[in-house]
């Protein structure tokens, strides 16, 4: 008779003790539901407080992609159909995601008192070190639209260590100008803050046709129970300082860039000359066909694809696969390639909707992909 050997079963997870393996498996299942739901945390910074939520786990050696929306929505209203598209989740299950709410625009957020001394957009982006240091997160990879862009931006000046990538939606690096600032006061006269800020989110052909999409966010901005405090961050927004971007200068962003804007965006010229004024072989410039003031909300398919671009173009997720293009067969890409360092590749991406292609900016080695 053969000589019986001992073997040594462990547990991979250890049950607790008096915990059944059932019991475990639902622990297990309600962790991972409340992960799905995101968890919301508060912290106090120097300009008062901000409320963040985080999605996922921290993936080893990998950044966070931080969001920070436009004026007159919260996390929710500007990015949930965005990181809700089905294409999405594959990156999704690759990075966690920390979605701010600037002050006061949080679901339930109270509404500020009467003569509260809102924070500029300088200051928001020195709220964002604080939120970082309370997840102990090193690195991010920035996603903001309009205002939330301009923030982004201004934090990435001043922690270029930090910021492995951006993507900005509707950017406009410029203040104001005194023609800007005296429109803004007459439009003032003759429309309600709701109207100014649909006008700042959307296209005049898009409030005009007054989709199901607008009439949605048009009721979201003016029944929004704290339009006071909606009105502070629109005013904050319009006295921003101008980024002082310049290419082949000092203040510039070292990172690399996605410029992304709608082909009927009200923003449109102000995209155009940011990326004039940007490092060509760090950035991108992306122009939606048919997606209005809000890619993110229009055309989730179109930007998620162009998002797995840049984040390979970083040296993340090498294999994704690119579903979309690959089922429509419409779409081509060209980028214009220069390496610097371990992980810097660089491309200028424009798309339209006659030629269904996305081509490339300046001459160069170039590669053309078609799914």
């Amino acid at each position: 008779m053969a000589e019986l050997q001992e073997v040594q079963i462990t547990e991979e997870k250890p049950l607790l003790p008096g915990q059944t393996p059932e019991a475990a498996k639902e622990a297990e299942l309600a962790a991972q539901i409340l992960l799905d739901q995101g968890q919301t945390h508060s912290v106090e910074t120097p300009y008062g407080s901000v409320t963040f939520t985080v999605y996922g786990t921290p993936k080893p050696k990998r950044p966070a992609i931080l969001t920070y929306h436009d004026v007159g929505l919260n996390y929710k209203s500007c990015f949930q159909p965005l990181f809700q598209f089905g294409d999405m989740q594959e990156i999704i299950q690759n990075f966690v995601r920390v979605h701010v709410d600037a002050p006061g625009m949080e679901e339930g957020a109270p509404v500020f008192p009467l003569g509260y001394q809102y924070p500029s957009l300088d200051q928001l982006a020195d709220m964002i070190p604080c939120v970082l240091q309370y997840l102990n997160f090193s690195t991010v990879i920035g996603v903001g639209v309009g205002a939330g862009a301009y923030i982004l931006s201004r934090y990435a000046l001043n922690h270029p260590d930090t910021v492995e990538g951006l993507v900005l939606i509707n950017i406009d690096p410029n203040a104001k100008g005194w023609m800007d600032w005296a429109a803004h006061k007459l439009t003032g006269l003759t429309s309600s803050i709701p109207e100014m800020i649909l006008g700042h989110l959307f296209s005049q052909e898009e409030l005009s046709g007054n989709s199901e999409l607008i009439q949605k966010y048009r009721n979201i901005i003016t029944h929004a129970p704290n339009l006071d405090n909606i009105e502070l961050y629109w005013n904050s927004y319009n006295n921003r300082r101008d980024l002082n971007f310049e290419r082949g200068g000092d203040i510039t962003l070292k990172c690399p860039v996605m410029l992304v804007v709608g082909d009927q965006a009200p923003h449109e010229d102000a995209v155009v000359e940011c990326n004039s004024k940007l490092d060509p072989t760090q950035t991108s410039f992306l122009k939606m066909a048919d997606s209005g003031g809000q890619p993110q909300l229009t055309q989730p398919g179109k930007l998620t694809e162009a998002f797995k671009y840049f984040l390979q173009g970083m040296g993340y997720m090498a294999s994704s696969c690119m579903t979309r293009l690959s089922r429509s067969r419409t779409a081509s890409l060209t980028s214009a390639a220069s390496i610097d360092g371990n992980r810097s590749r660089s491309r200028t991406l424009s798309q339209s909707s006659e030629s269904g292609t996305l081509s490339s900016g300046p001459p160069g080695h170039t590669m053309e992909v078609s799914c």
